[in-house]
């Protein structure tokens, strides 16, 4: 990983869009991945844009804004799945 490659008085900017994954279903962006293991990290700081950032373009906003909606939703979903999960394993526990 080259962000370990980082010498003394240097300094790296990382960019991406985190909306914008080709990978495979089920298959974790790198770039997300980074972003939890570095949150919190003393000189390690993440900017995120939103789409009051998109100037290029109207339909450019309205695209970023669709995949935030669909991030949430999804990530909605799979936490249902877990907590629907966890209940039915807590309940044939208890029989």
């Amino acid at each position: 990983m080259f962000l370990t490659r980082l010498g003394f008085g240097s300094r790296i900017v990382v960019t991406g869009d985190i909306t914008q994954v080709d990978l495979p279903s089920g298959q974790v962006s790198g770039l997300r991945v980074v972003q939890d293991v570095l949150d919190g990290v003393p000189d390690v700081y993440f900017c995120r844009l939103t789409a009051h950032d998109v100037v290029r373009h109207r339909l450019v906003a309205d695209i970023v804004d669709a995949y935030a909606r669909y991030d949430a939703a999804r990530a909605a979903t799979e936490a249902g799945r877990l907590s629907a999960g966890r209940a039915r394993r807590d309940a044939s526990r208890n029989r």
